[in-house]
């Protein structure tokens, strides 16, 4: 079998190892590989044949001179692909699997995969995130999503909602990701809960600083990577700066010249405190490196996990909660009614962003909610009002002791111990249900159905509108910041 398999770039990253573990476990059962990217991985991609096609590359990252019209950087894109291609194998090859090219990075990803189905590619779209949930800034507006062609999904909510929305079982697949066995280094000391991760907005920065009010003294919260993007950098910071002038035990770019098995041999745990995640890394790799997680769990991702047999946290569990669902801020303690008009025009500012009218029931379901909130969910508060609980919270010991009261997590968090007994249990389900050998059978038997199982269908982008923008997740700080009518 000959595959291509086609990304942005391969920067360092979550799709950027999915896509070179695909390769090499492809390779390794016998069959052939092109991997197509705009730009190189920062070391060497192993033994993957990797072609750059520049045109590849984010839009924002593209000089301006290069960019022309959408279709014609679609035709010209089209052409380098399949000139690439060609180089590799004169006969052509049976896949093309390209990840993420529903969100709109490079506006000509789409017209070009068009031109290729056309000219007869078999094609699979796998999809790592959907910008229907709450990000307008990378949409294709007026662009329609292929039709009669596979597309899969890592994880069972983004699977359901794509069938929802118009997809049949025999072009729909859930492809969960491989996760690789990581090794700690041994003997360090371990004074840090780790936060591996670039620090984008939906990270979620501002709740790591305030579990670090709460952690012993003599630990830190460390964040491994900084943002990419201009408007990620400025509230990256702004969360570096607030911690450094109230003298948080944070440290910033913890990451910086450092593997990753060095990183989590001085981890104490492994923190999230992330509100959304496509696959769900986060939650699964900690545990092969003998490292537990602590922090914010999100639902759809981490039922997954469980049905594979992981077990986050045994029932009363002894050492302290591990993982909490929302950290309740009273909302007596907000300036309430700035936050509630914040929140609704936001919500319809989203709206107006992916060029929709917010319906009737989504916005009397918000106002409704908020209110009759008595509490608030951290998670769901902007930059401006995560940094006024914080300070609240180092100025007034009542305020400490209000929201600690409301959260067994953080009131417990000084007394958390890893579990090495649910370690090495996790450690094992986690390698039969996410090893190598079962995700390339997945990805083979995928690969079977894309070139054996024709398909007529096609996604209904308003339906999946209607699926994502749901109000009860709504989130400040879970939106795209271009889209927000307040800073």
């Amino acid at each position: 079998m000959r595959v291509v398999l086609v990304h942005y770039h391969l920067r360092r990253g979550g799709v950027t190892s999915v896509v070179l573990r695909q390769a090499k476990a492809l390779m390794e059962g016998g069959d052939e590989v092109l991997v197509l990217a705009g730009t190189p991985p920062p070391h060497a991609g192993g033994e993957a044949p990797i072609t750059l096609i520049p045109e590849l590359e984010y839009d924002r990252l593209r000089p301006a001179a290069e960019r022309g019209a959408v279709l014609e950087d679609g035709r010209r894109l089209a052409v380098a692909i399949a000139a690439a291609i060609h180089r590799r194998w004169a006969g052509g090859a049976g896949i093309l699997h390209a990840h993420n090219p529903l969100i709109k990075k490079n506006a000509a990803l789409l017209p070009a995969l068009r031109i290729l189905q056309e000219q007869g590619m078999r094609l699979l779209l796998q999809n790592h995130d959907l910008a229907e949930d709450f990000r307008p800034d990378v949409y294709s507006e007026g662009t329609a999503y292929l039709e009669n062609c596979h597309y899969a999904a890592v994880n069972s909510r983004d699977y359901a909602f794509l069938r929802q929305a118009g997809l049949q079982d025999a072009g729909l697949h859930l492809l969960p990701n491989e996760t690789a066995p990581v090794q700690a280094v041994p003997g360090l000391d371990r004074k840090r809960y780790l936060y591996p991760v670039r620090a984008i907005r939906r990270k979620n920065i501002g709740e790591a600083l305030l579990l670090s009010c709460f952690i012993p003294q003599g630990r830190t919260v460390a964040v491994t990577m900084p943002p990419n993007s201009e408007e990620d950098w400025r509230i990256y910071r702004r969360w570096a700066v607030f911690a450094e002038e109230h003298r948080l035990p944070m440290e910033f770019e913890a990451g910086a010249g450092k593997d990753f098995g060095s990183l989590l041999g001085g981890a104490y745990g492994v923190l999230t405190t992330s509100i959304k995640e496509g696959f769900g890394f986060s939650f699964l790799e900690p545990w092969t490196a003998g490292r537990a997680v602590v922090g914010r769990r999100i639902d759809h991702v981490c039922r997954d996990f469980e049905a594979a047999g992981v077990v986050f946290q045994k029932p009363q569990e002894a050492e302290g909660e591990s993982l909490y669902r929302s950290l309740e801020i009273p909302v007596e303690r907000l300036d309430f009614p700035a936050l509630q008009s914040r929140m609704e025009q936001a919500f319809r500012a989203v709206y107006t962003a992916f060029n929709e009218q917010p319906p009737d029931w989504a916005l009397q379901s918000i106002t409704e909610t908020l209110r009759g909130l008595k509490t608030i969910d951290f998670g769901r508060l902007d930059e401006d009002f995560q940094a006024g609980v914080i300070q609240s919270l180092l100025s007034s010991e009542q305020a400490r002791r209000d929201i600690a009261g409301l959260n067994p997590f953080l009131a417990g968090l000084a007394d958390w111990r890893p579990d090495e007994e649910l370690i090495a249990a996790n450690r094992e389900h986690i390698a039969q249900s996410y090893g190598r050998a079962r995700i390339s059978a997945l990805l083979r038997k995928t690969y079977t159905a894309v070139l054996n199982a024709s398909v007529t269908h096609s996604l209904s982008k308003s339906r999946l509108l209607e699926l994502y923008l749901n109000p009860l997740n709504f989130s400040l700080i879970g939106c795209s910041q271009a889209c927000m009518t307040q800073p």
